[in-house]
C-alpha cells in the first residue's frame, strides 16, 4: 500500500494544465517531508511516492529516499523524468529501492510534448523512459489528453511501441489548477477524448499484436465500451493515503472531484466507473452519459481484517492516533472485548459514495460468521454490526471511521415475517416472478394446495424450475424471462418480485409487461435486498471472492428508486418499508392498481 507525499510545487516545466499552477511558489521543508515518511511507515504502508511539483529537483531527493529505505519502505516518484534521464541518478535510486515511476509524457515528439508543458523538455523527458524501461519497475507513462494533443495520441503509441513493459495511460484532463483556469482552451468534449483514445489504445493494440500494456483515466466507462478494465486511478496503483504540503496528517485517497448523475443511477457498470470530473458537469452538463444496462452486479463487498490496533481500556486508539488517514466508508474498526480491530475494503464493484451510504447512512455490516463462499441463510450466518454508543458525541464522530460492534438482534427474521404474513393472505391469481429461488415456498405451498392461490411463476433458469416444481405441487412454472413468459389470455390478481427485482435485466419493461396483466384492485408487492459489506478474515475473503458467482444482480435498488418506477405507473401506495440502521438489508414496497369505479 501506497502513500503519496507531496514534496512542493516548484517544477522545471511550466505545464498548462498544471494543478498546482497557483501554488508553485510553494516548497515544504526537508523536516516536515522526512516526518511524513515516517508517519508513513508507522500508519503502516510499504511504499512512499514522492510527487510535487517536480520532486527531482529538490536536493534532498537522494536522502529521502535513505531515509524511506532505512524504515522497510519501497520508494517511487511521480515525476516530468527530466532528471531521471542521467543515468547515475537512476542507479542511485535504484539502490535506494525504486520501484515505482509515474512519469509524464504528453506528445510522440519535441513539438507537441514541449507546447503543452511550456519548456524544452521532450528530449530529457524521452531519455529518462528509456533509462527506465527494461529494468522491472512499476513504470506508467501517463498522458493528460488535452484540446491541443487529441489529434496526436497515435505518435505516442508510437514513440513507446519500443518499450512493450510500460503502461502508457491517457487521462482527461482534469478542471483543476491550470485546466480549471484555461478551462475552454485545454478541456475537450469527454466524449471526444473518449473516441481518441479508444483510436490510440486500439492502435496500439493492433502494431503490438495485443502486448502493448494500455489504461486510461477520468473517463466514464459507457463512452470506451470493450476497454473498462483498463481503467487506471490512484486506487488501481494501491495508493491508500496522500498528503498535501502543510497538512498535519494522511488523508485518503477518495474520487469526491468527480460525479455520477441520476443517469447513473440504472448502470450496471457504476461501482468501478469514474464518472465525470464535476468541473465538467457543471460546464457541459451530463448529456454525454447513458446507462450501461444488462451486466451483472455485486451486491455485497467485503471488508478484510487487517490488525489488532489495540484497546479501548484507556479510551479510543483511533482518535489517539488521529482519524484522518482512516478512510470513512473503506475502513471498520470492530471492538470486541476491549480489543480494537481494524478491517478495510478494496472493492471496485462500487463507488465510495456507495460504500460510505452503505455504511453509515444504512447501517448495512455485517460479521459472515458462516464458512460459505457466499451465505445463503442470512440469520444464521450474519451478525450485525452497529455503531458503538462509545462514539456518540465524540468530536471526530462525523468524519471518523468509527467504531462498530456486534449486536445479538436478529434483523432478518421480524422483516421476513412481516413479507410472510403479506404473502399469507393472498387470494386469487399469482404472478412470481424470478420464482427460482422459491424464498417463501413453504407460505405459497399450501395456499396453492388448498386451492386458495392459482399461482404462475416464470424463472429463467430451467434447472431451478425443476427443483421447485417438486416443493410447489399445484403450481404452473414456466422458463422464461418475465417479459416472455406471459400469454394472451394471462389476467392476475398479484404480481409478486420476491427478491428478483435487482436480476431484472429491464426493470421498466417487465413493468409495462406484467401490469398490462394485472386486473383493476390488483397487487403488486415487491422484495428485495440492498448491497452490504461483510467483514470477513483474509482467507473467508479470498474463498469467497475466487467462487462461482451465480444469480448476479444488475442493480442494487433501494426502495426509493424502485419506488420511482412504479408510482410513474399511476399505482397506489399501500406499504412501504426502507432500510435502515436498525433493519435486515431487506426492503418492501406493497401497491395496488386503481379500482374501476361506475361513471
Amino acid at each position: 500500500m501506497k502513500a503519496l507525499i507531496k514534496v512542493g510545487y516548484g517544477c522545471n516545466n511550466h505545464c498548462t494544465f498544471c494543478h498546482t499552477l497557483d501554488v508553485r511558489d510553494v516548497d515544504g521543508a526537508s523536516a516536515e517531508v522526512e516526518a511524513k515518511i515516517d508517519r508513513a511507515a508507522q500508519l503502516g504502508h510499504t511504499m512512499i511516492v514522492l510527487s510535487g511539483g517536480e520532486v527531482t529537483m529538490r536536493p534532498e531527493l537522494l536522502r529521502w529516499a535513505t531515509r524511506s529505505a532505512a524504515r522497510g519502505l519501497d520508494f517511487g516518484l511521480v515525476t516530468n523524468g527530466r532528471a531521471l534521464a542521467y543515468p547515475e541518478l537512476v542507479d542511485k535510486l535504484l539502490e535506494r529501492r525504486l520501484r515505482y515511476v509515474y512519469l509524464s509524457l504528453h506528445g510522440g515528439d519535441a513539438k507537441m510534448h514541449n507546447l503543452l508543458v511550456r519548456a524544452d523538455a521532450f528530449e530529457q523527458t524521452y531519455a529518462a523512459v528509456k533509462n527506465l524501461a527494461g529494468i522491472g519497475l512499476d513504470f506508467t507513462v501517463n498522458t493528460v489528453v488535452t484540446r491541443q494533443n487529441l489529434s496526436h495520441l497515435r505518435p505516442i503509441v508510437d514513440a513507446l511501441l519500443p518499450h512493450p513493459d510500460v503502461v502508457l495511460k491517457f487521462s482527461m484532463v482534469q478542471p483543476k489548477g491550470g485546466g480549471d483556469k484555461h478551462f475552454d482552451r485545454l478541456i475537450p468534449p469527454v466524449a471526444q477524448v473518449a473516441e481518441k483514445v479508444r483510436d490510440a489504445i486500439e492502435y496500439g493494440l493492433a502494431a503490438s499484436s495485443g502486448q502493448g500494456r494500455y489504461a486510461h483515466d477520468g473517463i466514464p466507462f459507457c463512452l470506451l465500451p470493450g476497454h473498462e478494465a483498463r481503467y487506471d486511478d490512484l486506487k488501481t496503483h494501491r495508493f491508500a493515503t496522500m498528503i498535501e504540503i502543510g497538512e498535519p496528517d494522511f488523508f485518503p485517497v477518495d474520487d469526491r472531484a468527480k460525479v455520477q448523475p441520476s443517469t447513473c443511477d440504472d448502470c450496471s457498470i457504476r461501482g468501478a466507473c469514474p464518472g465525470l470530473y464535476r468541473g465538467y458537469a457543471e460546464v457541459h452538463g451530463v448529456e454525454e452519459l447513458r446507462a450501461v444496462r444488462g451486466l451483472p452486479r455485486s451486491n455485497s463487498f467485503n471488508f478484510v481484517f487487517e490488525k489488532v490496533v489495540g484497546t479501548t481500556d484507556a479510551g479510543c486508539p483511533v482518535l489517539a492516533d488521529g482519524t484522518t488517514p482512516w478512510d470513512r466508508g473503506r475502513h471498520v474498526f470492530v471492538r470486541k472485548q476491549g480489543r480494537l480491530a481494524r478491517y478495510r475494503t478494496s472493492s471496485r464493484d462500487f463507488t465510495d459514495h456507495e460504500i460510505e451510504t452503505t455504511k453509515h447512512e444504512l447501517g448495512q455490516l455485517y460479521v459472515d460468521v458462516s464458512d460459505k463462499p457466499a451465505p445463503d441463510d442470512f440469520a444464521r450466518d450474519l451478525r450485525q454490526l452497529r455503531r458503538s454508543e462509545a462514539c456518540t458525541g465524540c468530536v471526530a464522530e462525523g468524519s471518523c471511521a468509527g467504531m462498530f460492534e456486534v449486536v445479538r438482534d436478529d434483523v432478518f427474521t421480524p422483516d421476513d415475517a412481516h413479507v410472510r404474513s403479506l404473502l399469507a393472505g393472498l387470494e386469487g391469481s399469482v404472478l412470481d416472478l424470478g420464482c427460482g429461488e422459491a424464498p417463501y415456498a413453504d407460505v405459497l405451498g399450501p395456499r396453492i394446495a388448498a386451492g386458495l392461490v392459482r399461482y404462475v411463476g416464470i424463472e429463467p433458469d430451467a434447472a431451478r424450475v425443476e427443483v421447485l416444481r417438486r416443493r410447489l405441487l399445484g403450481a404452473e412454472l414456466r422458463v422464461g424471462a418475465a417479459e416472455d413468459g406471459l400469454r394472451d389470455d394471462d389476467l392476475f390478481d398479484h404480481v409478486l418480485f420476491l427478491r428478483s427485482w435487482n436480476h431484472l435485466g429491464n426493470p421498466d419493461h417487465a413493468l409495462d409487461v406484467v401490469l398490462a396483466k394485472l386486473r383493476p384492485g390488483g397487487s403488486v408487492v415487491v422484495v428485495d435486498n440492498v448491497a452490504f459489506g461483510l467483514l470477513r478474515a483474509k482467507e473467508q475473503a479470498a474463498r469467497a471472492e475466487s467462487g462461482p458467482a451465480f444469480f448476479e444482480h444488475h442493480r442494487n435498488d433501494d426502495a426509493r428508486l424502485a419506488a420511482a418506477r412504479l408510482e410513474k405507473r399511476g399505482l397506489v401506495l399501500v406499504e412501504r418499508r426502507d432500510v435502515g440502521k436498525t433493519t435486515s438489508n431487506q426492503w418492501l414496497l406493497h401497491y395496488t392498481t386503481p379500482s374501476v369505479t361506475s361513471a
